[in-house]
């Protein structure tokens, strides 16, 4: 063995690993908690996986800012144009599948072959909503006979601003299930990650951060479910809530915290997220705006037409 080849192996064994540094993801970018605190989190097998960044009220506040000024330009972009956003997302996750077959390999306990086959779900869940945003408004959507010369139409538009508590085992294929159907219909959201399984949820930020998706449209907290999710209930630029990851004792806390501003509110319920969604998520998240327009003046011959 040459010189040269002794000092690369001397190197190779006095190197050490580089840990990666979790961030949350708020309004685009990778802030550290505002109040600098982080909690350990594990395997299956309690084993040490990373420090994740534990979100504070100032935290909760920040995203929502960040998604109301986001939903403007989101819900108004066409409902094409936001598949063609949600397809790329799909692109960047497909070109990150190894990755996250770790991360969900870690986090559920699952064998690399399991984890990989809940990945691809997952991929494959972000495509089949993101085929859904030109299409939802046929479904919920139409024209209303009425008795008058009026054309009535029914047409579906985004509530707005919408908290998500992502499932709590489920740490991938739940979270997109949980939080394409809400952009989709051109909400924005702010999601409070799996508090025992967040790493995925914080890898799927810098995902969407080198996707096509506007900075503010989705925002990534981690932490203490109860913790973040008591603020952003109460929250009055708040439009709804989605209680996925609660347990029945903190949804009662937050459904009556929510009632203050009329949000409307998702409750849980059992969820074999790996079986083909219905639309139920896709319109828990719209309202029906109703126009009436008349038809042109009626005279004995009929409509002037």
């Amino acid at each position: 063995m040459s010189a040269a080849e002794k000092t690369v192996d001397k190197s190779e064994q006095r190197r050490l690993s580089v840990f990666k540094t979790y961030k949350l993801y708020v309004g685009g970018k990778f802030p550290r908690s505002e109040s600098g605190r982080v909690y350990e989190v594990t395997d299956s097998k309690g084993t040490w996986l990373a420090n994740a960044p534990q979100s504070s009220r100032k935290d909760a506040r920040d995203a929502v800012v960040a998604a109301r000024k986001a939903f403007g330009g989101w819900s108004g972009a066409t409902a094409y144009n936001r598949g063609q956003v949600l397809y790329r997302v799909a692109e960047m996750l497909e070109g990150r599948r190894e990755q996250f077959a770790r991360e969900v390999a870690e986090a559920e306990g699952l064998s690399k072959a399991k984890a990989a086959a809940v990945v691809d779900a997952a991929i494959d869940r972000w495509v089949w909503y993101a085929g859904w945003t030109d299409k939802i408004a046929q479904v919920v959507g139409g024209a209303n006979p009425v008795a008058g010369p009026y054309f009535n139409l029914s047409s579906p538009e985004p509530t707005g601003v919408v908290t998500v508590l992502a499932p709590q085992e489920s740490s991938f294929l739940g979270l997109v299930s949980v939080i394409a159907p809400v952009i989709a219909t051109g909400n924005t959201v702010i999601v409070i990650a799996s508090e025992k399984s967040p790493l995925p949820a914080l890898s799927l930020g810098e995902v969407l951060a080198t996707s096509d998706v506007p900075g503010g449209v989705v925002n990534i907290l981690s932490g203490r479910t109860a913790e973040i999710a008591a603020p952003l209930a109460a929250h009055q630029d708040v439009n709804a809530i989605d209680l996925a990851g609660a347990d029945e004792e903190l949804a009662k806390e937050l459904e009556i915290a929510a009632a203050d501003n009329l949000k409307r509110v998702l409750r849980p319920q059992a969820v074999d997220y790996a079986r083909t969604p219905g639309i139920e998520r896709l319109t828990a998240f719209l309202e029906t705006k109703t126009v009436w327009h008349p038809t042109g003046a009626l005279g004995v011959s009929g409509s002037s037409y």
